[in-house]
């Protein structure tokens, strides 16, 4: 008899405490905790802190790259100065809207 019991137990107390973690689940849900000052605190201090971080990689990746954004010195390799001939001779293309306002409709094409 005292091996049924036991073995009852096990699923009563498994049960049990399923049935407490629900209620526990459904009273935080509806109680929960007000915010704490310091939690609210340790979130800006992280923030600030990953901020500062990402500054530093941003200017240390400027450092380290910046002369390739610069604008090119004069190179020294010998070659006619300008565009090449075939870009030079094409005219310029207008821009797809000339003014603010909206473009003008297409037209209406017939199949």
């Amino acid at each position: 008899m005292g091996d049924v019991l036991l073995a009852l137990s096990i699923p009563v107390l498994v049960f049990g405490g399923g049935i407490y973690a629900a209620c526990d689940c459904w009273w935080r849900r509806r109680h929960p905790a007000p915010p704490s000052p310091y939690t609210h605190r340790a979130a800006r201090l992280a923030e600030q802190d990953m901020l500062l971080l990402a500054e530093e990689i941003v200017d240390d990746a400027y450092a380290a790259l910046g002369p390739l954004y610069d604008a090119p010195a004069a190179s020294s390799a010998p070659g006619p100065a300008g565009p090449p001939a075939a870009l030079s001779s094409r005219p310029a293309r207008p821009a797809s809207t000339p003014g603010r306002g909206p473009s003008q409709p297409a037209g209406v094409r017939k199949r």
